[in-house]
């Protein structure tokens, strides 16, 4: 139905104007189905502070002795930054493959500070603070560490361009579940510390890391669904699930090690190549 304006005697159709209001919307303000993704990465990632805080700490402050509770809680904070990375992941897939917004890069920092920075730098302050042999000062201070690893990459992440399919330094994804695999693995206080703050390091490195694309993007979405039936496993106290639990962050931590060295040990053969045949040219 056309409405008739008594001031201007036109005629206004209701659809017209909203599809108007929506030519007129700026860019900036259009979320992509990438840029809901990365929403979804934050949600975890928040979702993740919360569980660990109700499931862990208050039993904890309060006195409670229900360590199936902690447990149960644990593992879903640990699953939800799983579910964080898989919402990472393919918000870069989707993004390359349709369009995403002019703030999508931004959304997508902001996403990983939280579930990437945030989430697991608060898992290791409450580890210093319900563990028995661990010190919550100094825990304090290796969450700190974390949190800022993370803030340094991802801000150097913004400025520096790198050569197609590298990342300098340890994606903030996988330095999160290892961070976190550490802590699972409930080793003695000192190891678990220089662990942590090594895989700090590893993120503001200059160590190279493959982009998760292909075949290895598959790998790692299997990897990260293998890790949730093994908390999940954990969780419910299912024969054996402690064993495959620590098994699963063991080769967790093995990955983070290696990598590196595979990377160095890359780029040493490169500049033995490079020497090489710049001594072959200097040859008459």
């Amino acid at each position: 139905m056309t409405v008739i304006d008594p001031d201007t005697q036109a005629g206004w159709v209701p659809e017209a104007e909203e599809d108007a209001d929506s030519e007129d919307m700026p860019l900036s303000m259009r979320l992509s189905i990438a840029d809901t993704l990365t929403l979804g990465n934050a949600t975890c990632g928040f979702m993740a502070v919360y569980f660990t805080t109700t499931g862990i700490l208050i039993p904890h402050l309060t006195g409670s002795d229900e360590s199936g509770m902690a447990r149960h809680s644990a593992a879903t904070a640990v699953i939800l930054m799983l579910m964080a990375a898989v919402f990472d992941l393919f918000d870069g897939l989707v993004a390359r493959k349709l369009r995403s917004s002019p703030m999508g890069a931004e959304l997508d920092n902001l996403s990983d500070l939280i579930s990437f920075g945030l989430a697991p730098a608060y898992f290791v302050l409450v580890y210093g603070m319900v563990a028995d042999d661990a010190h919550q000062r100094v825990s304090a201070l290796a969450a700190i560490v974390v949190l800022l690893a993370v803030v340094l990459r991802l801000a150097r992440f913004s400025c520096v361009t790198l050569k197609d399919g590298m990342f300098q330094g340890m994606p903030s994804p996988f330095g999160a579940l290892t961070v976190v695999s550490i802590v699972l693995l409930e080793l003695p206080f000192v190891p678990t510390l220089l662990a942590i703050v090594g895989v700090a390091w590893l993120m503001v490195s200059r160590v190279e890391y493959p982009k998760p694309r292909g075949v290895l993007a598959v790998a790692m979405l299997g990897w990260i669904v293998a890790a949730m039936g093994l908390l999940a496993a954990w969780a419910f106290d299912a024969p054996g699930g402690q064993l495959l639990l620590q098994t699963g962050c063991a080769l967790q931590v093995v990955l983070g090690a290696v990598i590196p060295l595979f990377a160095t040990a890359r780029r040493v053969n490169t500049f033995r190549d490079n020497r090489r045949e710049a001594r072959a040219a200097q040859l008459p």
